[in-house]
């Protein structure tokens, strides 16, 4: 049993309105399937396909205000309810309340001392490293989980040798925004494959995909199409290489933001969980909120 968790930023269930949510304009057949032919929409609902179960999810907590990166990450890996124990919704970095939480407990560090295996997928440029090492730039929420818990940034030696993925799936944006011209390109589909096999090697494996987040701020609709269409690649691979039955492949969001394009700020709209693996019925009962995925992947992989 392992698990791997797709974490896609800035990603909610707005309205089917194709000039504003990409989700309502991008052509996603893998996606779809996964909501039993359903686009992910506000009106989606709890759906069960053959695959996996999809089960719209709260990142409101009983918080008043909208929902933000930092204690919205924090929640999804601690299992607690972050909003309400700092008392607001509170992004895009952590906080020292925040970060004093998931120094004291969170998924990776429970993984790590049970004597288990864990990684975060992201390949991080030099440049991303030296702005943590000096403490001039600070880790988001789960850069800073999984810090906790002694598990290592992935560098550019493991995006060449293939341990780690690019931030973006494919890698094209270690060319065209860094500057490399000698990194691994992969196709979305390619990518999905990879994603699998890193995981294998690990019984807990994270994986972050942000740059929906930042379109979702400042980017276009066709931007967030394409976004999303290479994710449906990437999600292709993963569905063809996953075994159901060794383990549980999630997907899940910290708050609302791409499904409303022109809009810089976040919204208050459920985000998409979605369970893949046999588990995935006794996973997804009962689950409402971001603060309910830790105490399920506890149960699953024992720890």
């Amino acid at each position: 049993m392992h698990i791997l968790l797709i974490f896609i930023d800035g990603i909610g269930l707005g309205d089917d309105n194709s000039e504003i949510n990409p989700f309502a304009a991008a052509d996603l057949p893998t996606l779809n399937a996964l909501a039993n032919g359903n686009r992910w929409l506000r009106s989606t609902g709890i759906q069960t396909s053959p695959r996996a179960v999809f089960v719209p999810t709260d990142p409101r907590m009983g918080m008043a205000g909208r929902p933000q990166s930092g204690s919205g990450q924090a929640a999804i890996l601690t299992g607690k309810n972050i909003p309400q124990l700092i008392g607001e919704h509170y992004g895009p970095k952590p906080n020292a309340p925040i970060r004093d939480l998931l120094n004291e407990d969170n998924f990776f560090k429970q993984v790590v001392q049970k004597g288990k295996t864990a990684a975060l997928l992201e390949a991080y440029p030099p440049p991303w490293h030296q702005g943590i090492n000096s403490g001039k730039n600070l880790p988001s929420s789960y850069q800073w989980a999984a810090h906790s818990a002694g598990v290592p940034y992935m560098d550019e030696h493991d995006l060449r040798t293939g341990r780690a993925l690019s931030g973006d799936w494919t890698g094209e944006g270690w060319h065209s925004q860094l500057g490399y011209t000698d990194t691994p390109l992969l196709t979305p589909y390619e990518a999905g494959k990879r994603l699998v096999a890193i995981s294998r090697q690990y019984d807990f494996a994270m994986m972050s995909h942000w740059l929906t987040d930042v379109v979702g701020h400042r980017g276009t609709l066709a931007e967030g199409v394409r976004l999303l269409e290479i994710f449906d690649g990437v999600m292709q691979g993963v569905l063809d290489t996953w075994d159901d039955d060794e383990g549980l492949t999630l997907i899940t969001s910290d708050h609302g933001n791409m499904e409303e394009i022109g809009s810089r700020k976040h919204t208050e709209n459920d985000v998409p969980t979605v369970i893949i693996g046999a588990e995935k019925t006794q996973f997804a009962q009962g689950l409402v909120d971001l603060a309910g995925l830790v105490p399920r992947m506890t149960a699953a992989l024992g720890v």
